[in-house]
């Protein structure tokens, strides 16, 4: 048994040298949003002064997957088709990005919160698991802090309480600024205001 655990552990040391090989050039790589599969439900919900997009697949226990800054609900795909399998899959568009509307009041983390919690309701689910990459993450946190009752959990990436962690040269590096322009791209193809992307960008800047 042990030989065959060393032969093991052996073989996927030699796969993790060369997949480490390989990532200087791929984890630097944008990759494109993933096909998303057909919604069972989707549609605009009001919720505080806007309408926000939503879509639900599945059935069984609630997962809401919150997408992070400037991007949409569609970089969910390869998530949603996995875990539709067995749950409840809800996402949406945070204010102003992707399908919904935004409004002149300020963006704020505290304000997206509200949308989100505000869009439980609406669905009338009691409880989620909450899974937010970034600005998702963020109001995954903030979630946690303001509305504890309506989570099973959080599961946040890359995400932050303060902006201590952000890196200097941010708006220098070649990968995040494909990020800007994919997501430039997407907003003008899903948006209510596809000609607003700049508007859009200083808005949400001002966070």
């Amino acid at each position: 048994m042990r030989a065959i655990i060393i032969a093991a552990l052996t073989f996927l040391s030699t796969l993790l040298i060369v997949a480490g090989a390989r990532s200087a050039e791929r984890w630097a790589e944008l990759p494109a949003f993933p096909a998303m599969p057909a919604a069972k439900t989707s549609g605009m919900a009001g919720v505080n002064d806007i309408k926000m997009y939503y879509a639900e697949y599945g059935q069984g226990e609630p997962i809401l997957f919150i997408h992070g800054g400037l991007g949409n609900a569609d970089v969910w795909g390869h998530q949603v088709a996995e875990f539709a399998r067995d749950h409840l899959v809800i996402v949406a568009d945070s204010r102003g990005h992707g399908r919904s509307t935004r409004s002149q009041q300020p963006f704020g983390y505290e304000l997206m919160t509200s949308d989100y919690a505000a869009l439980l309701d609406y669905l009338k689910i009691d409880k989620v698991t909450l899974v937010g990459w970034s600005d998702g993450g963020i109001i995954g946190i903030d979630m946690a802090m303001k509305h504890p009752e309506k989570l099973t959990r959080v599961i946040a990436q890359a995400a932050n309480v303060t902006t201590d962690g952000v890196k200097a040269d941010v708006m220098s590096n070649k990968t995040f600024n494909d990020y800007i322009n994919v997501a430039g791209e997407q907003y003008k193809k899903l948006s209510p205001t596809p000609n607003e992307y700049d508007a859009f960008v200083t808005q949400i800047s001002q966070m």
